[in-house]
């Protein structure tokens, strides 16, 4: 018989002016994959913060049962006693620890008061080969990738004998390799006895490892789906995220394309301390206006550093080639000049790159373009006050108010303030690297609308997404980028991701015969 090792009873938990949690109710058994999807902002990362610790008890009212127990969290030490630990999306490592300080961070192997580095060192071993991860325990964090970094946690949440683990979209940042091994990690805990809560917008690992999937909209618990009883699908998962069916991923779009406007030509990057090792060769791509083209391939294939080199040479060195705008060839060596020029860069990591989390959505929205709201050097209040508020409005950003702090929205509304801060400054070419990265499939609808829109006003779009099909749905043509060069170029209509996949394997194919 299967026993339930978690029961959140009538869960509400308001923030001011917001209620957050709606009277949720949600189960999970012992010894199973438990899926917790909704839209951003539907009150996932809040109910696994009351779960948690990280809202103490008193700060919402209902009941958490865990193993059959009345428990009233009041810190996330407390759950840990229990056997909970939770994975935040940001990981939270330090990156100039060792892989061991990190793994016993808080829970520092001790004999009489002094750490024990020998058998600190021992046991993050065993809990490393747990997660698969074979590397030498003082290696510093920061000297690992990301699909490491996110095992490093894992194996964290080991060391401390967990027995439900709960992991908040634990592979928004890896690539379709490191997230399959880490969903196949997670299989394997499952054997050994550790139930798990994922939290992911990734409705294809949904499918592959959840025994169970709750779905929560606009705070509270819409249904739950049982894999041996119900027939769980895409469609209906979305439809009780979102409200109604979806019946096209991608909104269509009535495509003007006109005369080439930008050309990259014979761009070629060095890497910005190894300046012998070429990270972008020979590079040549054309955009038409009101075209949208996507750039495709592998991670560590120069999307990202691509992007960067255009934009103002913010990435690299020695770098040589042209860019020609409207047939003018263009003179850009810093940001201030690009910007100038007409580009914007929607940066991948809007936390870190992109947004000043601790300030409001106002200052955020204005940074890039101060000069619009300003007189005589002044800032002026009343203008930017109304610009925003129109922002607002146009973005559909859900927010109580433009002072709002930007940490405190959702991935889709800071996504979108991300793109309106851009689009502030009345850019030309706009460069979007992984615009829908981390948000559910309504805010990706909403934002392929506005990017659609963007189109058909004529401006001049490249996205770079690790999502095939992203850019199989939203581009006209789709260049494909593998090891730093150009190795394919497809028309949207015609493109398939499996042609697009063999034009990477056949180039890696003849690389490895060169």
């Amino acid at each position: 018989m299967t026993k339930k090792i978690l029961e959140m009873k009538n869960i509400i938990k308001e923030f001011p002016g917001v209620r957050a949690l709606d009277n949720v109710n949600f189960n999970v058994n012992e010894h199973e994959i438990h899926a917790l999807v909704g839209e951003n902002g539907a009150g996932k990362s809040t109910l696994m913060g009351v779960l948690s610790g990280v809202h103490k008890y008193d700060s919402y009212s209902g009941d958490i049962i865990y193993d059959g127990e009345i428990c009233k969290f009041k810190t996330t030490k407390d759950s840990e006693k229990k056997g909970i630990a939770i994975i935040h999306q940001e990981l939270a490592l330090v990156p100039y620890l060792s892989i061991a300080e990190n793994v016993f961070l808080g829970n520092e192997c001790k004999t009489t008061g002094i750490i024990n580095w020998h058998d600190t060192h021992r046991r993050t071993t065993e809990v490393l080969n747990k997660v698969g991860l074979n590397i030498d325990t003082k290696t510093l964090v920061k000297d690992i990738g990301v699909g490491k970094q996110q095992l490093v946690e894992i194996a964290k949440a080991l060391s401390k004998e967990v027995k439900l683990l709960i992991l908040d979209e634990p592979t928004a940042a890896l690539n379709d390799e490191e997230a399959e091994k880490l969903l196949d990690l997670l299989l394997n805990l499952k054997k050994e006895g550790v139930t798990s809560i994922i939290i992911t917008h990734k409705l294809n690992e949904v499918m592959k490892v959840a025994d169970e999937v709750t779905i929560i909209r606009d705070g509270a618990t819409i249904e739950t789906l049982v894999k041996s009883k119900d027939i769980i699908s895409e469609d209906r998962i979305v439809k009780g995220m979102v409200g109604r069916e979806l019946v096209d991923r991608y909104p269509k779009r009535e495509k003007t394309i006109g005369d080439l406007v930008f050309e990259v030509k014979n761009w070629t990057v060095h890497h910005p301390l190894d300046t012998s090792r070429i990270v972008l060769d020979n590079i040549n791509l054309k955009v038409q206006k009101g075209e949208i083209v996507g750039i495709a391939g592998l991670m560590g294939a120069g999307r990202t550093e691509l992007a960067k080199s255009i934009f103002g040479k913010c990435y690299g060195s020695k770098i040589t080639g042209e860019l020609i705008k409207e047939g003018k060839r263009l003179e850009i060596n810093n940001v201030s000049q690009a910007i100038k020029q007409g580009f914007a860069y929607i940066t991948e990591d809007r936390k870190d790159e992109g947004l000043v989390l601790i300030h409001d959505i106002m200052t955020n929205l204005t940074l890039s373009n101060l000069e619009r709201i300003s007189k005589m050097n002044v800032i002026d209040k009343h203008l930017e006050v109304h610009e925003c508020e129109q922002m607002l409005k146009k973005f559909n950003i859900k927010a109580t108010t433009i002072m709002q702090k930007t940490g405190k929205l959702s991935g889709g509304n800071q996504q979108k303030v991300a793109i309106g801060k851009w689009l502030f400054t009345n850019p030309d070419i706009l460069l979007m690297d992984e615009p829908t990265r981390g948000i559910d499939v309504g805010a990706k609808y909403e934002i392929y609308t506005i990017i659609n829109e963007l189109a058909n006003q004529g401006k001049y779009i490249i996205i770079i997404s690790s999502e095939i099909n992203e850019l199989l749905g939203i581009c006209d043509r789709i260049y494909v980028l593998n090891e730093g060069r150009i190795v394919g170029e497809v028309e949207g209509i015609e493109a398939t991701q499996e042609g697009i996949m063999k034009k990477i394997i056949r180039n890696n194919k003849e690389a490895d015969l060169c």
